[in-house]
């Protein structure tokens, strides 16, 4: 199939925003909101209509994203699906309301699950403050199955596990291998949410960031 021109009028918001990324930025190429206004004079939310196309695969860094970028700037990083193509274009996955949100953020305990940051946090080393949402995430079940189920994640831990898929047959299948005493403390650690670290480790932990001559007093203390 043609591609069609992305300045063709029939052609919706999304799908021509779509197509402008291709014909016209390129992926790995830079863009500004000015340029991207610029080009569709007088389409109201086009901003929005290009944050749709994330839902259908395809990747747009800002500064959230990627920390070298300008706050106006944003990279075209992957293609996702081909929304000009008929049947494209449709929505598979469901929406949420905000109450539903809300309890989705409440279970989550208002943390990403993948690196724990809260919202609006700064990131390690940055200026730049968390945002939290909800991700898809694939998830394999014991049967072989797959199914979507909803994950509250941080906008760069969506960016970075949006093609991954959660292995709930393979965790399930290692805990059978723990023993009685590595269940109980697993189970713990599940039903808190949160892992403790017992005095040994924190020690473990402090021992590593000494220099090689105190790690030496700290080995002959041991003995």
């Amino acid at each position: 199939m043609d591609m069609p021109s992305w300045r063709d009028p029939k052609l919706g918001t999304m799908k021509r925003a779509a197509l402008w990324l291709v014909q016209e930025v390129g992926v790995g190429g830079l863009f500004t909101k000015g340029q991207l206004r610029e080009a569709f004079l007088g389409t109201s939310q086009i901003d929005r209509r290009m944050r749709d196309l994330r839902d259908f695969g395809w990747r747009i860094d800002t500064n959230r994203e990627d920390p070298t970028l300008e706050a106006h700037e944003q990279r075209f990083v992957e293609q996702g699906a081909p929304v000009w193509e008929p049947g494209k274009a449709t929505k598979s996955t469901q929406t949420f309301t905000a109450a539903q949100r809300h309890a989705l953020l409440t279970r989550d305990g208002h943390k990403c699950r993948s690196c724990g940051i809260g919202p609006g946090e700064q990131y390690p080393g940055t200026y730049i403050a968390s945002q939290l949402d909800i991700a898809r995430r694939e998830v394999r079940l014991p049967s072989g199955a797959t199914e979507v189920q909803a994950v509250i994640e941080c906008n760069r831990c969506r960016v970075g596990g949006r093609n991954l898929t959660a292995d709930l047959g393979d965790v399930l299948s290692r805990i059978g291998r723990l023993s009685a005493i590595e269940r109980k403390m697993l189970y713990a650690w599940v039903e808190q949410d949160a892992r403790g670290f017992s005095e040994v480790e924190d020690i473990w932990a402090a021992y590593r960031t000494l220099p090689a001559d105190a790690r030496d007093q700290v080995r002959a203390v041991l003995r």
